[in-house]
């Protein structure tokens, strides 16, 4: 069978492809079995495990259909694989940058930068406000290592406890716990669906962020002031012990607020514009430098050395950058906390990417994002209903594929065009990812997010979905945004 020469409409654009040929339902083939595999990966077999790398390989498999339904409609196996390098290489910088985030969390957690940031996020802690504060402790220490994961299976569980001890209902402690640790994880720089957002939307990292912003700081302004009025309304009793977790800090590592002038640094950067690659650069070696005069007892044994030397100053910055690195402390909770795997610790979500554009370019080499898109936009005249649409898909790929990765993943790479079409910039398409994707994953029992978090504290999601009030407000407050057309974003005019 001879292969249609299929070419892009417009020759400014080479990203979408169109094909004749292709109706709506076979463009969709590839979509819906994806979906159905990755269910099926995650719920009936490997569950939390599934994001360790079967669902990268499932990924392929959803390629392999498309390939089938391509070659159905005579496109070439060379069409595919051009169109898979490009994709491929138009996430060069996303990641570049996902390794210098891992190597930027290694250095700045041997350097006391981050440990210094849970030090004083601790000490907020007030009976009257114990939820808000719980809100506010999380949120600096998911920002800080980028994980929400983390900081509910370490600070979170410990604050279970102590709400537990006050008398307050696990239900509304785990609720802020969540709240708290989902916007860290949707505004640090360190976390991988913050840069895994923007690269499946074509945007960039720090624009992502600065564009975010708009929707999730009232957001969590609004979850704050709820949880104060909560904290007044309910009786509390007794005082929370946090001198064992401030002990155990103070004496594995050297805590000075000078460390802070890192991170105010590297945000001066940030706010100056500069390129994430060197922004994240510089903050790495920044991280190394204060490792190495403030804690240089750390750095010599994670070099696995007895003495501080040249050769183990360099051995321990580099292991803190590029592998495992654990600081160990008297409180078990918090060396499970201060762990970074590095450059190491990135490659699942390097790989999940690559997967995803394979997936992606295969989809744009068989018209079927062009036809996907053109559908979209009629069944969505209007901007809003692209939003809503966008919100949809997020939410139904979390309850279906039951993985936060794979609601920004599939909806990134599905809407890119039409937000394009519209003439919108990307960072509404990864906002709205973020807004509708990333945070309703815990909201959902058999999602991998919402099994883990359940898991860790003890809590059912039943019992705290309520309460995880930032994140089933954020939906909202995106789809709010885009009905009274409130910083929407468009394509700079060439």
């Amino acid at each position: 069978m001879e292969s249609q020469n299929i070419t892009p409409t417009d020759p400014q654009n080479e990203d979408i492809i169109e094909n004749k040929e292709l109706n709506i339902w076979e463009a969709l083939i590839p979509i819906i079995a994806l979906v159905i595999m990755l269910f099926f990966n995650v719920y009936y077999v490997y569950g939390n495990e599934a994001i360790d790398g079967s669902n990268q390989f499932v990924l392929l498999m959803g390629a392999a259909v498309a390939a089938i339904v391509g070659f159905y409609n005579k496109v070439s196996y060379k069409q595919m694989m051009e169109e898979v390098a490009k994709n491929i290489k138009s996430t060069s910088s996303a990641l570049i940058i996902l390794l210098l985030v891992g190597s930027l969390a290694g250095t700045w957690l041997i350097s006391g930068i981050i440990p210094t940031m849970i030090y004083y996020g601790l000490q907020i802690l007030n009976p009257t406000i114990f939820l808000a504060a719980c809100v506010i402790i999380c949120a600096i220490i998911s920002i800080a290592t980028g994980s929400s994961w983390t900081t509910s299976a370490t600070v979170g569980i410990a604050l279970i406890g102590i709400g537990d001890t006050l008398g307050i209902s696990l239900g509304m402690t785990a609720g802020a716990v969540i709240s708290g640790a989902y916007f860290g994880d949707k505004m640090s720089p360190l976390s991988d669906t913050t840069n895994l957002a923007p690269a499946m939307a074509g945007g960039e990292l720090f624009s992502h962020i600065k564009y975010m912003a708009y929707t999730t700081i009232p957001t969590i302004v609004i979850t704050l002031l709820v949880f104060i009025v909560i904290g007044f309304t309910i009786d509390t009793s007794g005082t929370p012990e946090i001198s064992e977790q401030l002990n155990a800090i103070d004496s594995a590592f050297n805590i000075s607020p000078w460390l802070f002038i890192v991170p105010v640094l590297i945000i001066g950067l940030i706010i100056k514009k500069t390129p994430p690659v060197v922004a994240l650069f510089i903050g790495t070696l920044l991280g190394a430098i204060a490792a190495i005069i403030a804690q240089p007892e750390i750095v010599t044994t994670v070099a696995g050395s007895d003495e501080f030397t040249f050769n183990s100053a360099y051995k321990g910055v580099m292991n803190a950058m590029t592998t495992k690195t654990s600081v160990q402390t008297s409180n078990e909770d918090l060396t499970k906390l201060f762990t970074s795997k590095g450059m190491f610790g990135m490659l699942n979500t390097i790989w999940l990417i690559l997967c995803a554009m394979v997936f992606g370019g295969v989809m744009d080499a068989i018209g079927a994002l062009a036809r996907i898109s053109k559908a979209l936009l009629n069944l969505f005249d209007s901007v809003f209903g692209l939003f809503a649409s966008t919100v949809v898909s997020c939410l139904a790929l979390n309850i279906t594929a039951s993985d936060q990765y794979l609601a920004i993943v599939v909806p990134g790479r599905m809407y890119a065009k039409a937000y394009e079409d519209k003439g919108l910039a990307p960072e509404n398409l990864s906002r709205t990812l973020e807004d509708s994707g990333t945070v309703t994953s815990v909201l959902i029992p058999w999602n991998t997010c919402g099994a883990y978090q359940s898991g860790v504290l003890g809590v059912p999601v039943v019992d705290y979905f309520f309460f995880a009030i930032f994140n089933w407000l954020s939906p909202f407050m995106t789809l709010l945004f885009a009905a009274f057309r409130i910083k929407i974003k468009q394509l700079a005019q060439n």
